[in-house]
């Protein structure tokens, strides 16, 4: 069970489980997604210009909610937007849509897409460019000491969540791993959240849920959850009932043994 106390509160708050978002929760979002992008996006451009085709550098920030430095290259995200909140499926169609714009067929933008998609992949695994946040392997060994039921759940596809988890060697920790694909609808419907909570065996106000984006929040709050716990700088995650730095601040007292 862990424990938690608020600033300004009396009261101890009891949880049978913890549930966790990935992206920008464990693992640096920008420097796995950041690259992620780049590779696609600069393969989708290179194709484009094959057929004569153009999209501009100034329009790259508004395909997914990207923010660049003088060189072209991601260094930060939009957390409203489609990159840090959508699904792959989702990624997928709004890059198709701009190959459509473009000037490419419905069609051939589809197989230029998946084309761009599968090379990402492929130097993902190449590069492996995960990364844990400051605080979380120290945050999860005080889970695993205390005996907490944890789990992951993601708008990543299962799959590909649980090779992100390996990659940074924490995949053995989380109880239950629930990506995008296992629910009928993602984030921020509930759905995620409460199978979760289904598979651990803990009711979802018995549960604590940490994430970085309002899609995070929202699941939390439509399922139930007992404590929001945002992770980022305050004020910007407006549905946390708690928003820290990083699980390092957590580690300094929130979680009693």
């Amino acid at each position: 069970m862990a424990e938690w106390k608020l600033e300004g509160e009396r009261d101890v708050l009891r949880a049978d489980a913890i549930l966790f978002d990935k992206d920008g929760t464990l693992l640096d979002f920008t420097h796995m997604w950041g690259f992620w992008a780049d590779v696609v996006i600069d393969r989708f451009r290179g194709l484009l210009a094959e057929r004569g085709l153009v999209i501009l550098q100034e329009d790259i920030p508004g395909i997914w909610g990207t923010q660049h430095d003088s060189t072209g290259w991601t260094t930060g995200y939009d957390k409203r937007g489609p990159l840090a909140m959508g699904t792959m499926d989702e990624m997928y169609a709004i890059l198709v849509w701009h190959g459509y714009r473009a000037g490419l067929s419905w069609a051939e933008s589809k197989m230029i897409v998946r084309d761009c998609l599968r090379h990402a992949d492929d130097e993902m695994e190449l590069v492996r460019p995960a990364r844990l946040l400051p605080g979380v392997q120290a945050f999860l060994d005080r889970c695993r000491l205390q005996g907490i039921p944890i789990a992951v759940v993601t708008a990543d596809d299962t799959d590909s969540a649980r090779l992100h988890l390996r990659w940074l060697g924490i995949e053995d920790y989380f109880n239950v791993v629930i990506g995008t694909d296992m629910a009928e609808r993602g984030k921020p419907y509930p759905d995620l959240c409460l199978l979760a909570c289904e598979r651990l065996g803990v009711p979802p106000e018995r549960t604590i849920v940490i994430g970085d984006t309002d899609g995070d929040m929202e699941m939390a709050r439509a399922a139930g959850a007992a404590l929001k716990i945002g992770i980022g700088e305050p004020g910007v995650l407006k549905l946390a009932d708690l928003t820290v730095p990083s699980f390092e601040w957590l580690l300094e007292g929130a979680v009693k043994p």
